[in-house]
């Protein structure tokens, strides 16, 4: 089978965030048996090797700069150049962030595949990729969505929950996100979501959309389970730090959960761990306690050396790949609700898996217990490695989704 796929952000490496953690297993998984040929924008923090080695995983691997949107403007030109986006994506009814990086010459691209059948599939490898599929596709060629997480649900969840960097003009778009997932929903013959959660929201754009839930997987060759428990009080959140969720989360724990902790734990560190800090992360390290590491060689070797790793996220949805990765590598997990969306770690008739906290109080409760208990420690490591070896591998996860360009062609 011929599948063309469009990734707006580039795949490799497979650290580099979590929509391109997905992209390339989900690549990795498809391409034994099928010829991929992937089209993506290319970031000046790409380089000649990242790209010579994602050819190695791919029929065909097409290029395309990042739109001149994506360059910064500044002063009076920028002013105006965002006003008329204001006035582009209302229009258009297409969000700003998928306007900015759409590519009249991706799109010309795909029409040219589409008209010379070129493709038996197309999959858009996040739901901002949508926009390159028309309604004249219909018919010609399967189209997938892997959709990740709902925009506009997510939009509503930071308005909610308080954490809109600019409640306003997210309120603005709102009608706009709304009507880009209905249309994609509406005009795609399958959507791919993490989580069933994910699948009801957007099922609400369409009662009669062909969902598919397929879960985040873990590469269990590069997250092995560790060789002994660490003990000590070494705390760890990971992840892309210039993402919004993730500069929420570190900056809650630390500014709300920390002081507190080391009242009771005056040793307890903590390290952020992740690609990008921005400015306001990289401050946090002036606190007592807090490591910021940026880059780092081995994520996994830092996850090893860590007591627990906390997933603090007030915001976001589906499965998060920092929460099954430190789960496979054994490392105690201490999550929010939406740390541990789409995952039974507790509950009737479930093994404990993974302590859940959502207020201070509950988290500095979950990590004395897990300071104090090597047995709670090894109980938490065992059963959450099983479950990721049992359902979360990127194995599993892409035969569900071949399943979708393959099988759902016979119907």
């Amino acid at each position: 089978m011929n599948i063309l796929m469009i990734s707006s952000t580039f795949p490799y490496p497979p650290s580099r965030s979590g929509t391109e953690v997905r992209t390339f297993n989900l690549l990795k998984a498809l391409q034994d048996k099928h010829s991929i040929s992937l089209v993506a924008q290319r970031s000046p923090d790409v380089s000649d090797r990242d790209v010579e080695e994602l050819k190695k995983w791919v029929d065909e691997l097409i290029l395309f700069p990042l739109a001149a949107d994506e360059i910064p403007i500044k002063g009076i030109a920028g002013i105006r150049v965002k006003a008329g986006r204001f006035l582009e994506s209302f229009s258009k009814g297409i969000p700003p962030n998928v306007l900015h990086r759409y590519s009249p010459e991706i799109q010309a691209l795909v029409d040219r595949y589409v008209a010379q059948g070129k493709c038996d599939a197309i999959t858009c490898e996040h739901s901002a990729n949508a926009v390159y599929i028309r309604p004249q596709y219909c018919g010609r060629v399967r189209t997938i969505v892997n959709v990740h997480s709902s925009v506009y649900w997510g939009r509503i969840n930071y308005l909610k929950t308080g954490t809109s960097e600019n409640p306003a003009r997210d309120r603005f778009y709102l009608p706009i996100l709304y009507r880009y997932e209905k249309n994609y929903c509406d005009r795609c013959d399958y959507l791919a979501v993490t989580t069933e959660d994910d699948a009801r929201q957007l099922q609400q754009f369409n009662p009669r959309a062909k969902i598919v839930t397929i879960p985040n997987g873990v590469d269990l060759e590069l997250f092995p389970y560790r060789s002994a428990d660490p003990g000590g009080k070494n705390l760890i959140f990971v992840g892309s730090m210039d993402l919004t969720h993730n500069i929420d989360a570190a900056r809650f724990f630390v500014l709300k959960v920390l002081p507190k902790l080391r009242e009771i734990h005056p040793e307890v560190t903590y390290s952020i761990v992740g690609n990008r800090p921005v400015p306001e992360v990289s401050s946090l390290a002036e606190y007592p306690g807090v490591v910021v590491t940026g880059r780092v060689p081995s994520m996994v070797d830092s996850l090893h050396q860590a007591t627990a790793c906390i997933v603090s996220l007030q915001t976001g949805f589906g499965i998060k790949n920092k929460t099954i990765e430190a789960m496979a590598a054994g490392i105690p997990v201490i999550g929010s609700d939406r740390g541990l969306e789409g995952l039974k770690v507790d509950g009737e008739n479930t093994p404990l898996r993974a302590l859940r906290a959502n207020s201070v109080e509950e988290y500095i409760k979950a990590i004395s217990r897990v300071f104090a208990d090597p047995d709670l420690r090894q109980t938490l490591a065992c059963n959450g490695r099983q479950s990721i070896e049992e359902n979360y591998t990127w194995e599993s996860a892409g035969q569900k989704y071949e399943e979708i360009l393959t099988v759902g062609n016979r119907e």
